[in-house]
């Protein structure tokens, strides 16, 4: 999309001021390219809105053919179903492997077989385990699935659908929805959302008598709407309506995540950013670092930065033109995180308290599987405890296995160090890695066999998958 001309540093119509850098990038996922580079900050300046809009809607067919070609020269995109339920029973687990092998390569135990060197000097590293762009990277931003964009729409009569650019991935790939809520408070309620997306319509009535005022308080902040980059009350917005933004749990449906994707804030310039999917905020109580990058070191540091800044691409100075949300860190920050801790994981009837599998309720092999997470698999030495988390940071420097290049206005750049993010409930938060590249738990299998030369064989990665169903 962005071919093989120079991006000028102004505000191009279209692209709305996001495509401010200048850098050589080559064509497509074959082609290597120079490092880009540019400024940090957005330009701030106004927009012909309804100019913006005719080109924008003009694009959009043909950004979404070349995404949807993209996914589909990766992945297996198919319905294939798995026996395996999600937490509520509203959507089963996916199974199999869904990244494509590279042509000529006949099997995965052909490709394990050769060194990082040999698969990146014959270019055979899978195109499903590269770095995987934003359906409109050169734009980013939020970008809803079409299940929560009708909720909202019904709720609330309020409108998360962009006119820029759609959701990307087919919906079976994706978290069930809505999501089911369990509270650290009352575990004894089991799924307190009963079926429903909470919004600010309904979270009175449900929680009421189950939440402290604080915990309401902050329920309601978690679902209220404030300015972001796209959506918001200005011209340079890529919502048809002004907007008054998007709240918390628009992202994180129900405390959990419907599988929005945007960009992350932290890293310049715009085509080096990395696609980032929303993760559960499921066990937030005992996570210890907060963001991707960021290493946040509490929750109401990491909400109150996402408020300021993150909504913004991490830019606070488009943040005071488009509305930034300045919360009071002793009230409103304070009940924000104080909610955000309450949200428990889902149920995991095999596990025993300290972590491990209880034999008597486990099969041979979910047992097995364990073994091999704990050993061969090394899942274990960041994915520790009952929690399935060290709270560290670490990088899988997969870049020992492809030359950098440009792929769909993304730069793929070397990814570094990404929080250890805890793998309890994990069956419940399709698709993987922090940026969508791996639609299954078998893909993560042979992503981390191949990355870290585990050798494991077809049963040991079986038994893997079957662990993470139970955990």
């Amino acid at each position: 999309m962005f071919g093989t001309n120079t991006l000028a540093g102004v505000c191009l119509a279209g692209v709305v001021g996001l495509a401010l850098y200048s850098g050589v990038v080559a064509q497509g996922e074959n082609g290597q390219a120079e490092r880009p580079s540019g400024g940090s900050y957005f330009p701030v300046a106004d927009i012909d809105f309804q100019k913006i809009l005719k080109e924008d809607r003009a694009q959009k067919d043909q950004v979404m053919q070349e995404q949807q070609g993209l996914l589909e020269r990766r992945y297996d995109l198919s319905d294939r179903p798995s026996d395996t339920m999600m937490s509520a029973s509203r959507k089963p687990v996916q199974e199999g492997v869904r990244v494509k092998l590279p042509e000529g390569v006949d099997s995965w135990d052909e490709l394990n077989d050769m060194t990082p060197e040999e698969i990146r000097e014959k270019d055979l590293f899978p195109r499903g385990f590269m770095p995987l762009p934003h359906a409109k990277h050169e734009t980013g931003g939020m970008v809803f699935p079409e299940e929560q964009i009708e909720a909202i729409r019904k709720a609330e009569d309020r409108n998360l659908e962009r006119f820029d650019v759609a959701f990307d991935l087919p919906e079976h790939l994706l978290p069930e929805f809505p999501p089911p809520l369990f509270l650290t408070n009352r575990p004894d309620l089991g799924d307190v959302s009963q079926g429903k997306v909470i919004t600010i319509k309904n979270f009175h009535e449900l929680f009421r008598g189950v939440l402290t005022p604080v915990q309401l308080e902050g329920m309601r902040l978690l679902l209220t709407p404030f300015p972001q980059q796209q959506f918001n009350a200005t011209h340079d917005r890529k919502v048809l309506e002004p907007s008054n933004g998007v709240a918390c749990l628009d992202c994180h449906t129900n405390g959990h995540t419907n599988g929005a994707f945007h960009l992350n804030p932290d890293t310049r310039p715009n085509e080096a950013r990395l696609r980032i999917e929303t993760v559960s905020l499921r066990g937030m109580f005992n996570q210890q670092i907060h963001g991707s990058k960021r290493a946040l070191r509490s929750v109401e540091d990491f909400t109150e930065f996402e408020q300021r800044t993150a909504y913004f691409d991490g830019d606070q100075v488009t943040a005071a033109k488009k509305g930034v949300n300045v919360l009071d860190r002793g009230g409103q920050v304070a009940a924000m995180g104080q909610m955000q801790t309450m949200f428990d994981f889902p149920p995991a009837p095999k596990l025993k308290a300290d972590g491990d599998l209880d034999p008597a309720k486990a099969t041979d092999q979910e047992l097995f599987g364990q073994k091999v997470f704990r050993g061969k698999g090394r899942c274990a030495e960041c994915h520790s405890g009952a929690n399935f988390t060290d709270s560290l940071m670490h990088d899988l420097h997969d870049e020992r296995f492809f030359e950098p290049r440009e792929i769909n206005g993304k730069y793929t750049i070397p990814t570094g160090p990404i929080k250890t993010f805890t793998l309890r409930g994990i069956k419940d938060s399709p698709p993987y890695l922090h940026d969508d590249r791996l639609m299954t738990l078998a893909d993560t299998v042979e992503y981390f066999n191949l990355v870290l030369q585990l050798d494991l064989n077809q049963k040991e990665k079986d038994a893997l998958v079957a662990y993470m169903k139970v955990i």
